[in-house]
């Protein structure tokens, strides 16, 4: 499989799954978090959800509702002899789902229960790189996280729940043991 999406809930583990697969699988790791934040700071913006989330759209709108997953698609072409494939997350429409399995890739989404979630949100706040936009209360963290699950504009806005409808493959990280969880990850994508 040359493409593989990942998308899930915030602090699920999608970014530790694509790790996984980079690390131990020789994919590309492409994250659309990355991806936007880098041209927020170009632009000289703010690179919180609000500001991503608004990229994310724009480029939407100029370039198709798959921009993001088809933008890793061309990194990892363009370096295709060395690498398995390309691994993008975090996906947050629909259209990125339909380009990966356009291109014959499968679309996990990871969830877990939502204290625990937030409980590895505010312990990894310094890792993340994001401890100011961190800083929120758990009622805070499952309003943000409605808002994105649902359109609140035109059809190039985030629709979480449009993206989990479409995943290929669900997995539950709520545990603590990360051998466990891989050894999931191995057997759904019947990996080695």
């Amino acid at each position: 499989m040359h493409i593989i999406g990942v998308a899930g809930t915030n602090g699920s583990g999608k970014d530790a799954l694509m790790e996984f697969l980079a690390t131990k699988y020789g994919y590309l790791f492409v994250s659309a978090t990355n991806l936007l934040a880098a041209e927020l700071e170009r632009r000289g913006e703010p690179t919180d959800r609000e500001h991503k989330a608004q990229l994310s759209a724009e480029w939407r709108r100029e370039s198709g509702m798959g921009v993001i997953a088809q933008k890793a698609y061309e990194a990892w072409q363009k370096q295709a002899d060395e690498y398995t494939g390309v691994v993008v997350g975090s996906l947050r429409h629909p259209g990125e789902v339909d380009v990966i399995h356009d291109l014959g890739g499968a679309v996990i989404w990871l969830d877990a229960d939502p204290r625990v979630r937030y409980d590895r949100i505010q312990a990894n706040a310094e890792t993340r790189g994001r401890a100011a936009e961190d800083a929120i209360s758990f009622e805070e963290f499952q309003a943000q996280e409605e808002r994105e699950m649902h359109p609140t504009g035109d059809d190039a806005t985030l629709n979480v729940a449009a993206v989990k409808e479409r995943c290929d493959i669900y997995l539950d990280n709520g545990g603590d043991d990360i051998a466990a969880f891989q050894e999931s990850i191995q057997q759904q994508l019947s990996l080695e």
